[in-house]
């Protein structure tokens, strides 16, 4: 369910935005996304773990609130990001 350190390694090279960049608004989202889809892949076979729900509804309202973030800062910057994850919206 969590993300191991060689894939967390990976998104912030996909994502960064300069070298050693770890908290921009778009390293965190892939990161998040990559935890929500490791999470719903969960659910599909542990249908009843309400507590592992909960974490992901948290995860899935951070990663929103981070794109209303950058999508008010910088509109460009949130579209390319919607497109290469394949967010909705």
């Amino acid at each position: 369910m969590t993300v191991t350190a060689e894939r967390k390694s990976a998104i912030i090279a996909d994502n960064a935005r300069a070298s050693g960049d770890t908290g921009s608004p778009e390293v965190q989202v892939a990161i998040l996304t990559e935890r929500i889809t490791n999470l719903t892949e969960h659910f599909k076979t542990h249908a009843k773990d309400n507590h592992s729900r909960r974490g992901l509804l948290m995860l899935v309202n951070k990663r929103r609130s981070l794109l209303d973030y950058l999508k008010k800062k910088d509109a460009e910057r949130y579209t390319a990001l919607i497109a290469k994850l394949g967010l909705r919206k």
